[in-house]
């Protein structure tokens, strides 16, 4: 499912900050962000730019140079928007009126914007995406093989609804560890290697490859007869990320297993039984349940705050079903990822 970086959505409420005479809170969707005071009412229409949008430079967004502002040989010149906190509150994203955004005030057909309708291409948002550091990664094959999903999560304020999807439904909860995406497979008896999106070539460049290497992962594959699987997982250490579980060598942590012959998510206590026949380590799960108790945005985010063992803050959870569920919104099975925000507050890049 795409993710959508730019949207016309409404403001679902607004309400005071203390103290501030020039701000204001509003909801969106699930998100809370900060908006100068009297910009918005309850009900308006507006543009919502999500976490992590990388804005182009342009003249209505000029506003945000000083505290925004970044040029890299990767992604360019633009303007990120991250987590941050203003008079303690914190604020997720940015919300515009569609005049102060750029947008004009109907579609081109002259029909009206629907809440949820994907303005992204329009505006030129791009995500804010650096390539994997993981002290080089090797020599890229090509990009991820067919039918081997990327590894994105939809986070819960953006769909508000999947809580509801998940009503009745046996539940479990896994740490989200902070690192970087790794894929391994074996299809009719090749073996692979990917990071979050690409293919990577067998030599001693690639971190990831000498992990299998090590771990003799192909080989047990190949003794157990095992084929056409896909195992995911997020490869954690030293030069990753900030290795903010400090590891002294790197570990893989697997939390997804795909059956290449059907393209299904296998459930979790197969998950378990094939990790156990490996000596695989899987994400640590924090919680199962017959329902989950979080109905509302406000708890997951509760829910998602934590340490890890090394005491700095967890990047938050994933909640999925003990067994896949397909989820028509999203288009393939059941899940979501909650962030820590005081793993947002902390991070400096």
């Amino acid at each position: 499912m795409k993710r959508k970086l730019a949207s016309i959505q409404r403001i679902i409420d607004v309400f005071p900050i203390q103290d501030a005479d020039k701000i204001e809170c509003v909801k969106i969707l699930g998100w809370q962000c900060v908006a100068k005071k009297g910009e918005f009412r309850a009900g308006d229409i507006c543009v919502y730019f999500e976490v992590d949008s990388f804005l182009p430079v342009k003249p209505q967004f000029e506003f945000l140079r000083d505290g925004c502002f970044v040029q890299n040989d990767f992604m360019g010149e633009g303007f990120r928007l991250r987590t941050k906190k203003f008079r303690g509150q914190v604020s997720q994203g940015l919300a515009l009126p569609l005049k102060t955004a750029g947008v004009s005030l109907t579609k081109e057909d002259g029909a009206e914007w629907i809440p949820g309708d994907d303005i992204t291409d329009i505006l030129g948002v791009r995500k804010w995406d650096m390539p994997e550091v993981v002290t080089g990664s090797g020599k890229a094959k090509g990009e991820m093989p067919f039918g081997i999903p990327k590894t994105d999560e939809t986070r819960v304020q953006s769909a508000p609804e999947l809580i509801e999807a998940f009503s009745g439904v046996p539940y479990y909860i896994s740490t989200k560890m902070d690192g970087t995406s790794v894929t391994m497979y074996r299809r009719n008896g090749e073996f692979g290697v990917c990071g979050r999106n690409y293919e990577y070539v067998d030599d001693e460049t690639c971190p990831f490859w000498r992990y299998a290497h090590r771990q003799g992962i192909r080989e047990m594959l190949e003794q157990k007869q095992i084929d056409n699987i896909a195992i995911q997982g997020e490869f954690c250490g030293e030069g990753i990320q900030k290795n903010r579980l400090k590891l002294a060598s790197p570990k893989w942590f697997i939390f997804t297993l795909i059956d290449l012959n059907s393209g299904k998510r296998l459930g979790l206590q197969a998950m378990k039984d094939f990790c156990a026949s490996l000596g695989l380590e899987m994400v640590p799960i924090e919680e199962t349940g017959a329902d989950i108790p979080y109905k509302s945005v406000d708890a997951c985010i509760e829910r998602a705050r934590g340490l890890y063992d090394s005491g700095e803050p967890k990047e938050g959870i994933v909640i999925r079903p003990i067994e896949p569920v397909f989820n028509e919104f999203l288009g393939g099975p059941l899940s979501m990822k909650v962030i820590n925000n005081d793993f947002l507050l902390k991070q400096k890049e």
